[in-house]
């Protein structure tokens, strides 16, 4: 007769989930040390590699512009945003190397479309914009795991490192992973 485990036991507890990404950060850059190829400098000055890291810099920019609609439309979000909001600088800043990414005005996409289009394209809810940042931090972490198989292996363990650094983010704003 199979042992099954109780239903609660099948699936990770929140706080697992939190302990994985930071040791998944935390292990990308331990394993920086010990890879260190002489080729691998050329794969990260690749086209591939550049538009990459490109595209994984003008994600967030637009992230960071999201966080400041959302702080702009909803002023008592602002503290809690924040500390997350700061991070995303620090994303856009390693991920942008000595080219800036070219990024398009705040709330360009689908406004005409969107009701909330007059709050920049923010919820009027505050629930509801929590929400749409963390849908936002999901979709770029998401975004950035699926980029790591094309990636050269530096850039892979900075892109792992923000994708688990935005999961956390979705996380925190939301308390919960999904």
């Amino acid at each position: 007769m199979p042992l099954t485990p109780p239903r609660d036991a099948a699936r990770p507890r929140r706080r697992s989930l939190l302990a994985g990404a930071v040791c998944a950060v935390g292990a990308t850059g331990l394993t920086g040390a010990c890879s260190d190829d002489g080729d691998a400098s050329g794969h990260e000055r690749s086209d591939g590699a550049r538009k990459l890291r490109r595209a994984a810099a003008r994600d967030s920019v637009e992230l960071l512009a999201l966080y400041d609609r959302t702080a702009a439309a909803h002023p008592d979000l602002a503290d809690r945003l924040e500390p997350l909001r700061a991070e995303v600088v620090r994303h856009v800043g390693e991920l942008d190397g000595p080219e800036r990414p070219e990024s398009a005005p705040p709330g360009r996409d689908g406004d005409a479309k969107n009701p909330a289009a007059g709050r920049g394209g923010v919820p009027d809810d505050r629930g509801e914009a929590l929400a749409a940042v963390a849908a936002a931090e999901r979709r770029t972490a998401d975004a950035r795991t699926r980029a790591l198989a094309a990636a050269p292996p530096e850039l892979a363990r900075l892109l792992a490192s923000v994708a688990a650094s935005g999961a956390v983010h979705a996380y925190l704003l939301t308390g919960s992973g999904s």
